[in-house]
Formats: C-alpha cells, structure tokens, sequence
C-alpha cells in the first residue's frame, strides 16, 4: 500500500522566538572566578641525625621552628602559622654486641583534643637496627593543624648516631609572624634555614640537619 508522504507547506521557516532574558543574558559580563585560597601549603619529610642521646618532648613551637626565616643575624621566625604531624619513622644502629632502643610517644594532652598516648618502641638486634614508623591516630593532637605552642606533639627518645624523619603538614597565615624561641647568631638577613627537633640553635642542637641545609 502506497503512502503518501506529506509535503510540508512552502514559504517561510518559522524561527524560534528568543525568549525575553536571552538577550540580556549575553550583554552580562560574567565576575571573575572566585578564589579558594591565597594559603601557602607545604608538606614535606625533614630528616635529623642526633649527634648524642636524646630524650625529647618535641612541641608545636619545635616543630614550626625547624624551618625558619631570618629577619635579623638574631632574630628568625617561622615560616609556617600552623603544623601537623603525619608520620615520624626512626632508625638506630648498635656496635656488634650490644643493643639499643628507640621510643616514641604520641603524649600530647590538651583538653578537648589529646593524644593517642600510643608507646612505639623497638630494639636493635644482630646487624639489624631498631626501627619506629609510626602516625598519630586521626582526630588526635599531633594530626590535626596546631598553631606554635607548647603544647607536646609527641616525644621521643633515641640514642647517638639515630636518623629520625619528620612528615610534617605546614599552612601559613598572613600578617602573622611567630618569633623562634631561640636567638640565632650570624643568620644572613632574609635567608631560609632550619633548625632541630629540640628548638636549640645549632651550637646546642642534639638534632643535625642534612649538611647542605643552612641549619641556625
């Protein structure tokens, strides 16, 4: 059976009428995107190597005074307004015959927020040496950002010749500057530094750099 197909009717196409908005929708210049954050972010691993036995209740203040900003020969200050703490891992080694331990506790304890109060410990033996990886359990002091105080992020305890690692979150906050707790001496006016676990400038510091950093 044929079909007929209908012809549409000849003349003019008919246009869609732009509705009414459409217009002024296009003449709108469009503001410019807004901007999430000016913070400046960093994470990063530091590493120290003790040049004695040390026994240590690292601070917020300590920890934010490991990388510093010189204003003066005498007078660093933070680089960072606030810092978190992701992983400390700890290496030590023995002389053959003997044995040594490595600590670390996650103690801090500020009312609302404290510690997991976790003791990580772990001894040398044979040629192998003693060995701490450990973070603080989430929603505890050390992994929430802490502004400097003395507040105790964690503390350990670790022989001559130990490496520790630091994995550490820090944020900045403008028109904030936090002096370091301790004077430096000779720092070069608007150089980068860093400085020990303990906050001692690095004539008294038990914690050394890597020999390339400039340490204060």
């Amino acid at each position: 059976m044929n079909q007929t197909r209908r012809k549409r009717p000849q003349g003019p196409s008919r246009k869609r009428n732009p509705r009414q908005g459409d217009n002024m929708t296009q003449q709108v210049i469009p503001h410019p995107p807004q901007i999430q954050d000016y913070t400046v972010r960093h994470s990063t691993r530091l590493r120290f190597t003790t040049n004695a036995a040390a026994a240590v209740a690292v601070t917020f203040q300590n920890l934010l005074d490991t990388i510093l900003v010189a204003s003066t020969a005498l007078a660093p200050y933070d680089l960072f307004y606030a810092v978190k703490v992701r992983r400390v891992e700890v290496w030590a080694d023995a002389a053959a015959g003997t044995a040594v331990t490595v600590s670390l506790l996650f103690d801090g304890n500020v009312a609302g927020i404290v510690g997991d109060q976790k003791a990580h410990t772990d001894t040398s033996m044979g040629i192998q040496p003693a060995k701490i990886n450990a973070k603080p359990s989430p929603r505890s002091l050390a992994s929430n950002y802490q502004v400097s105080s003395n507040a105790v992020a964690f503390t350990l305890s670790v022989p001559t010749g130990a490496v520790v690692d630091v994995e550490l979150s820090f944020i900045s906050s403008f028109g904030t500057g936090v002096a370091a707790q301790n004077a430096s001496v000779g720092a070069a006016a608007g150089a980068l530094c860093v400085r020990g676990l303990d906050g001692l400038a690095v004539a008294a510091t038990k914690f050394i750099a890597p020999p390339l950093l400039a340490q204060i």
